[in-house]
Formats: C-alpha cells, sequence, structure tokens
C-alpha cells in the first residue's frame, strides 16, 4: 500500500485505510533501539533482536505513532515501550510495557498528562505492564544479645555490606517491607529495656535510614511486613502485642510511607508470622507461633484474606522472600523445638508447594528480601545462638548453601527492598 495514514484506524482485516494526508512511513527499523516521532508509523523488524522504543518526550494532545511487527517475530523478540517520563495507559513510565504477539500491530494516541499514550488498535495486543522490581535490599535492627540499630545493604548481585552505624532507636522482632515503590520501612519491635513499640524509621532509595517517626497503631511485636498493589502501598499484619497475646490487625502504609492506625485483620489472631509477594500486587502471610502453617493472601486493595488451609510443615519465625519477578518463597524456621531448612515455593497464584528439601543451616528469627530484579536472599538468624550466614535464592526457587555473612551476627531482624537502580 502506498500512501499516507489518516486517523490511524485498524479496520477489522487489521490493516491500515489509505488517506490523503496525515501520518508517514518510515524505513524498516533492525536496531535494539529507536526513538520514533509523533505522527509516523515504524516497521519494527526484531528478527535479530528485542527492541526498545522510546515515544516522543513533549507530545500533543492528539498525536499519534504506529508501530508494526514487520517479520512477525515480537513473539521471539518483543517490544519495549518506553514513555520516556510520560504515563502509557494511565501508568508511571517507571513500568515497563511489552509487547510480544507474533503479527501484532499497535496505534497509541497521547490522550494527555493523566494517561498519557493509550493504544487505539482493534489488533490483539499483549499490554502486560509489569511491576518495577527492587534492585537491592537492606537488612536493619535485631539482637546480638542485646538489641541493635545497624544496619546492612544489600546490592544487586546478593553481596551484603559491612555494618552501618545505628540510625533508630535499637530494638528486635520488629517488620520491614518496601513502600513507594523503591524505598523501605522498618516498624514495631522490642526495644533493650522490653518495651514493645510502634516506632517507624523510613529508608529511602538509597538506602538510608531515617530517625525515629512516632508511630501509629497498637504497638506490636514478631509482625510482618508486605507491600501490595501498583501504587507503592504496604501493610502490617499479625504479631504480638503487649502480654504476648497473637493479633491480626492489619496497618496500612501508604506511598509516602506513613502508618495507619489499626484496620480490621482475618485469619487466626498469631506471631511470628512470615510474608512475601506473588503475582502482580499481591501478598501472602503464612506460618506463625504455636507450628500454625496456615496463609492468609493479601489483594491489590491490602484486605487479608481467611485462613487458607495448611500445606507443609507449619512453623514460626521463617522469613519469606519474592523471586522470579512475580513467585514467593518461605523458608527455615522453628517448630516443636526444632529449627529447619526446609522451603516452601509460592506460586504466581499464591498457592503454597509441599515442602522441599532444605538447605543452608537450619534456623529462625531470620529474615528474607527480594533482590536484583527477580531473586530472593535470607540471611542471619538463631541457631544455637546468632549467626551471620546468607543463602541466596535464584530466579527460579532455588536456594543456595550457606555464604559466610559480614557485619554483625543477630537474629530477630528485619529486611526489605529498595531502589529501581542496579
Amino acid at each position: 500500500m502506498s500512501g499516507a495514514v489518516k486517523s490511524n484506524v485498524f479496520g477489522s482485516s487489521g490493516t491500515v485505510a489509505a488517506a490523503a494526508g496525515g501520518l508517514s512511513w518510515q524505513s524498516v527499523v533492525t536496531a535494539s533501539t529507536v526513538t520514533v516521532e509523533s505522527n509516523k508509523g515504524y516497521f519494527v523488524n526484531t528478527t535479530s533482536n528485542a527492541c526498545t522504543v522510546t515515544l516522543p518526550a513533549s507530545p500533543d494532545v492528539g498525536d499519534q505513532v504506529i508501530l508494526l511487527d514487520y517479520a512477525r517475530t515480537w513473539d521471539t523478540n518483543a517490544i519495549t515501550i518506553d514513555s520516556n517520563g510520560n504515563n502509557f495507559q494511565g501508568q508511571a513510565d517507571t513500568y515497563t510495557v511489552d509487547y510480544d504477539t507474533e503479527g501484532q500491530g499497535i496505534n497509541i494516541v497521547y490522550s494527555g498528562s493523566t494517561n498519557g499514550w493509550i493504544p487505539n488498535s482493534d489488533i490483539a495486543n499483549a499490554l502486560t505492564p509489569a511491576v518495577p522490581q527492587t534492585q537491592k535490599a537492606i537488612f536493619g535492627f535485631g539482637n546480638t544479645g542485646t538489641r541493635t540499630g545497624v544496619s546492612n545493604l544489600v546490592n544487586s548481585s546478593g553481596v551484603v555490606a559491612a555494618d552501618v552505624s545505628a540510625v533508630g532507636t535499637a530494638r528486635s522482632n520488629l517488620a520491614a517491607t518496601t513502600y513507594g515503590g523503591d524505598k523501605a520501612i522498618f516498624a514495631f519491635g522490642v526495644t533493650q529495656d522490653d518495651s514493645i513499640v510502634n516506632t517507624r524509621n523510613l529508608v529511602n532509595n538509597s538506602g538510608v535510614i531515617a530517625s525515629d517517626a512516632t508511630g501509629a497503631g497498637t504497638v506490636k511485636t514478631n509482625l510482618a511486613g508486605v507491600k501490595y498493589g501498583l501504587s507503592g502501598l504496604a501493610l502490617f499484619a499479625f504479631g504480638a502485642v503487649s502480654g504476648g497475646a497473637g493479633q491480626n490487625a492489619r496497618n496500612l502504609v501508604n506511598s509516602s510511607g506513613v502508618v495507619a492506625s489499626d484496620a480490621s485483620g482475618a485469619g487466626t489472631a498469631r506471631n511470628a508470622v512470615a510474608a512475601t509477594t506473588y503475582g502482580v500486587g499481591l501478598g501472602i502471610f503464612r506460618g506463625g507461633a504455636d507450628t500454625y502453617g496456615m496463609s492468609n493472601l493479601v489483594n491489590t486493595s491490602g484486605v487479608v484474606s481467611a485462613d487458607v488451609s495448611a500445606v507443609g510443615t507449619g512453623r514460626a519465625a521463617s522469613a519469606g522472600a519474592s523471586y522470579g519477578t512475580d513467585k514467593g518463597i518461605f523458608a527455615y524456621g522453628w517448630n516443636d523445638s526444632s529449627n529447619y531448612n526446609m522451603s516452601n515455593l509460592v506460586s504466581n497464584t499464591g498457592v503454597v508447594a509441599a515442602d522441599v528439601s532444605g538447605v543452608g543451616t537450619a534456623r529462625r528469627f531470620l529474615a528474607g528480601s527480594g533482590y536484583g530484579g527477580d531473586k530472593g536472599l535470607f540471611g542471619y538468624g538463631y541457631t544455637s545462638s546468632a549467626v551471620s550466614i546468607k543463602n541466596l535464592v535464584s530466579n527460579t526457587g532455588v536456594v543456595a548453601s550457606d555464604v559466610s555473612g559480614v557485619g554483625t551476627a543477630r537474629y530477630a531482624i528485619a529486611a526489605a527492598g529498595y531502589s529501581y537502580s542496579a
């Protein structure tokens, strides 16, 4: 077909109607990157490599771009849309947008700053906004025999750094989670004089821990935290209150790191639980004191579900970590006076698998986190004394053997992911 294109309307046959004026077609793109211009069409040939397509930085409302799978190879080598600081279908530019369907064609129109670029095409597309993954992690606080506030950063290769001097009140048996997409928060716990607190400490996207901030909600200990949704939200749930009674209340955390007062929980009240993410914007709590093995799912609105029947060996004081971008893993813990090193994988639909034979030193009161975008790790803990070891988790959920730790040996610590930058 010759000529230009008007309105970029795809007919039911998947062809583009010709018109006298409008959008012009460019030469076939074979490079791994291309920056496109408004009101132009591009044949993108990914036979030899994937291609990142960068959209215009300052589009006007109504600007259009058409991209077509020139060689029907996008299913082998997908294209990735870089929206160049603008939203794409209402999601921020930090999200990843891939198109990976053979023979696909997309017609995108700029609608303004709120929703940004919007696909306008009746050709089947495979738009999959993927939540950006944290690249680094942080372990913080804990018990060495006395409570401490030291922390240890983890780089995107899983290397644990030496101690960073304490900031904030020394405490143990606290929880941590990612919030705001690329930041972390430590909250609650027990201080050196055995006081249970609701203190919180924010961690910026460079891994710097802030000083104490006034907490919210009932003071508690031995709880867990997890992020949820697609807009930087998180929550803390379960744990023990003063006097030792288990509880199932939750405290929501907004995208600025503000912890809300107690909200109604769900499931069996208990403490010494673990949590991790799974799927897209979902979370799961598992285990707890009195050897409960049940789990509780968290939806994208932060609502905790009723108990899901136990799978595998129930245990307390275990840890959770994400891996593979959309799955989770629970590992280690304690049950009936014995430490364990077994693990249980969590699918991207929140199904907990049967026990997997253990790897590494059996221990309890450790912490876990995702790192490197698609991997996880577990660190520190208690055997018959505090230890400083780590176990990396591959992007297929395989737990590696012990690696000698760095920093002060301690237990009853917390960990979370932070930073989109490797």
